[in-house]
């Protein structure tokens, strides 16, 4: 009689986080858990508050922690997270985020857990999650990536930045961000639902209200567009006031909507008509992936998920409609204009199936798989995005991801390179 097969052991991950409010590096991090092949056990832990994302992870069945840290410098939380990393007895665990990457490196190696990595979500030439960085956090940041053993960047032009702040190339791995193409083929949130009229242009801009993000130049194109012209800003944070003080100071308020933090991004996505992105500069640009998967023509400044895309990726995003603009009102508005009086259909192109997440979560694994000294669980994983050779642009972005590609669209004319 043959004994019965017995099923290998789950390799236990934990995920260490800052916070988990609705941000692209928490919901990343949700849809890679959700994606993650079989035998992979996560478990999570917010160092400080678990907002919305939190509720998700939940609502999927994934156990989440929360360390109540009360700052940057809360050491008494350090000794808490090496008792929950102890008693949870993890094989690996994975740190998301500047606070986290610190305290959880540490903390993870102090309790004994050897196999520790990170992902850097937002490292960019000066500036680390939207703030500028100091000698002393780089010499913080180095101090513990050397706890780890692996960093996955989340595009080359991050790898590049980490290569630039010493970490050695071969602690590097880059696996872009993902999304579920199959969630943006949803109904739309009806417009009467947030105040637009059914007939109007509605340009919309999802992230952070931060001034990195740029929404003011949105706001100042919308003064230079027909009156149908509408503005839906999807995210919270502390430009909300600011940027509707501007939107009354151009006396456009009534064209502009603020929706705050929502969880419907898909359906909202779907009530646009265009999406811009005038950030000042994104290590990946999710966002730009998800207009695309929602079919919109898309318009953006920077963004390495686009702008690392082979050439004929590139000039496919062209014809298609959607175009790299400079951060400018005028380059907004002379981008956006043409639109309204064609409102072209919605046409989902080949770029979203390139980040799948379906695609990109076996990558993960097999990194997991590298520092467990377990077999890789992807026999067959998808190959890496190809990579297209940075050439010189013509306008000046501080973006360090610029490349030829799709025109850039400028305050006068469309130019193509």
């Amino acid at each position: 009689m043959t004994a019965p097969a017995t099923r290998a052991p789950a390799l236990r991950v934990l995920h260490v986080v800052t916070g988990l409010h609705a941000g692209g590096a928490e919901q990343q991090l949700r849809l890679l858990l959700r994606h993650l092949p079989d035998g992979i056990e996560c478990e999570v832990v917010a160092l400080c508050e678990a907002g919305t994302v939190a509720d998700g992870l939940r609502a999927d069945g994934v156990t989440v922690h929360e360390l109540d840290m009360r700052g940057n410098r809360d050491l008494a939380a350090l000794p808490r997270l090496v008792r929950l990393i102890r008693e949870g007895r993890y094989d690996l665990v994975h740190c998301h985020l500047y606070r986290a990457c610190v305290y959880g490196r540490l903390a993870a190696r102090l309790a004994g857990v050897r196999a520790v990595l990170a992902t850097e979500h937002s490292l960019q030439p000066g500036v680390l999650e939207g703030r500028r960085t100091s000698a002393a956090v780089r010499r913080l940041y180095l101090a513990t990536e050397r706890l780890g053993r692996v960093t996955i960047a989340v595009s080359e032009a991050t790898a590049r930045q980490l290569r630039t702040w010493d970490v050695p190339d071969e602690r590097i791995r880059v696996v872009p961000n993902g999304i579920d193409p199959a969630a943006y083929r949803v109904d739309a949130v009806p417009r009467a639902a947030l105040g637009l009229p059914a007939d109007a242009f509605v340009v919309g801009a999802v992230g952070r209200l931060v001034p990195g993000k740029r929404f003011d130049v949105l706001v100042e194109a919308l003064t230079l567009l027909p009156p149908d012209a509408h503005l839906l800003i999807v995210g919270t944070g502390p430009e909300h006031d600011p940027l509707l003080a501007l939107a009354r100071e151009h006396r456009v308020a009534d064209r502009v909507v603020l929706t705050g933090e929502r969880d419907d991004v898909p359906a909202l996505l779907a009530t646009m008509d265009a999406l811009a992105a005038p950030s000042a500069g994104e290590t990946f640009g999710l966002v730009l992936v998800e207009g695309l998967a929602a079919g919109l023509p898309v318009f953006w400044s920077s963004g390495p998920a686009l702008a690392e895309l082979p050439m004929q990726e590139q000039l496919a995003l062209g014809r298609g409609g959607s175009a790299r603009t400079d951060p400018t009102a005028s380059a907004y508005a002379a981008a956006l204009g043409p639109l309204l009086a064609r409102r072209p259909p919605r046409a989902v192109g080949p770029v979203p199936s390139r980040y799948d997440i379906t695609r990109l979560a076996p990558r993960v694994a097999a990194v997991y798989a590298e520092l467990a000294g377990l077999p890789d669980p992807t026999p067959a994983p998808a190959p890496a995005p190809a990579r297209s050779a940075p050439a010189p642009r013509a306008d000046t972005d501080a973006d360090a991801d610029a490349d030829a590609g799709p025109p850039t669209v400028t305050a006068s004319h469309t130019r193509r390179r």
